[in-house]
């Protein structure tokens, strides 16, 4: 530790910096990432010390930028390709989902390339720039997905995820990039979060919440209410990554309460509460005493009008309303 706090957007710049210093392999593409230094300045400084070689600034188009990445990962280099907002990653879908995740099964040829991207609402972005794409890649094998939450989180993730030699979609929530409650002094010392472990936010013994990203904050005060106002003791457990599951941990944290919640700010219908609800139901129906709860976006596109955004994500009322009613079955 050395006594600066970094915010979550700094923590990713850190972790792409530290890896392109580690591993010269290492390079970052996409659309202003050179001179402008990013849309959100995540990349500012990366030219001025790498060179155009290794921060390049592509055209705008998604598909090249993905396909470029999946040829040079095959050619040894370990790209971190960036969409300026994770909304246009749909003009890629196809170099992600019959390139990048098929290719190690058809050439026996590692892909390790980073996707990266702010996702997410909040930010009065409006229905092509506040998407949360997850539930698209989850369904694809092949694919890990990893969603941070906290700054020593993207900071650990995204390096691990820079290491992995399969392909993996980093989702950054903008809403949480300059938050200033989200600082933290982080290790001077080198560390990764490995992909596929989840960790507790907050023990509890009612019921647990199962989340991430975003809507783990969302989920925290919601806890905090619930503890407050109806003596209930709620866990949050926070996935990280939702491509690999960690299903071990779910299962001990439901087994212990018994109750589950689950929050994400996608759409509901088909989201990824609906493979968790699926897995609990057949894997843990007798550990159960009420039934698996869902909160999550309704299904229509994102809206623009701040009154509407409001009102179309979940957020900490809306989980203690759907908290209290299931802990009351």
């Amino acid at each position: 530790m050395n006594g600066k706090k970094v915010t979550y957007l700094e923590a990713i710049s850190e972790a792409i910096r530290e890896e392109m210093r580690r591993d010269e392999a290492v390079f970052l593409l996409g659309e202003d990432v050179g001179a402008y230094g990013g849309a959100f300045k995540i990349s500012a400084g990366l030219l001025e010390e790498f060179g155009a070689e290794r921060v390049i600034d592509t055209p705008m188009a998604e598909a090249a930028i993905i396909g470029s990445a999946v040829g040079a990962a095959l050619m040894g280099m370990r790209p971190i390709a960036e969409m300026q907002f994770i909304d246009f990653i749909a003009c890629g879908f196809d170099q992600i989902i019959n390139m990048a995740a098929k290719m190690y099964w058809r050439v026996g040829m590692p892909v390790p390339i980073v996707i990266r991207g702010p996702s997410g609402g909040g930010t009065k972005g409006g229905p092509f720039h506040s998407a949360s794409p997850e539930a698209w890649f989850f369904h694809t094998p092949g694919i890990k997905v990893v969603i941070p939450s906290t700054a020593y989180d993207a900071k650990g993730l995204l390096k691990a995820a820079i290491r992995d030699n399969n392909p993996v979609l980093y989702l950054e929530h903008k809403l949480l990039y300059r938050l200033p409650e989200l600082r933290e002094e982080l290790p001077t010392e080198d560390y990764i979060v490995p992909l596929g472990k989840a960790i507790i936010r907050r023990d509890g013994e009612d019921m647990t919440l199962l989340t991430y990203g975003a809507m783990v904050h969302q989920c925290m005060r919601a806890a905090q209410i619930l503890e407050r106002e109806d003596d209930l003791e709620v866990e949050v457990l926070d996935l990280r990554s939702i491509a690999p599951l960690d299903r071990e941990a779910i299962q001990e944290s439901v087994k212990r309460t018994n109750k589950v919640l689950i929050v994400h700010e996608d759409t509901l219908t088909g989201g990824i509460g609906a493979e968790l609800s699926a897995m609990l139901a057949e894997d843990l129906f007798e550990h159960l005493d009420g039934p698996i709860t869902r909160v999550a976006a309704p299904d229509v596109p994102f809206p623009y009008a701040p009154q509407l955004e409001a009102a179309y994500l979940p957020n900490s009322e809306k989980i203690v309303s759907a908290a209290r009613q299931l802990a009351a079955y």
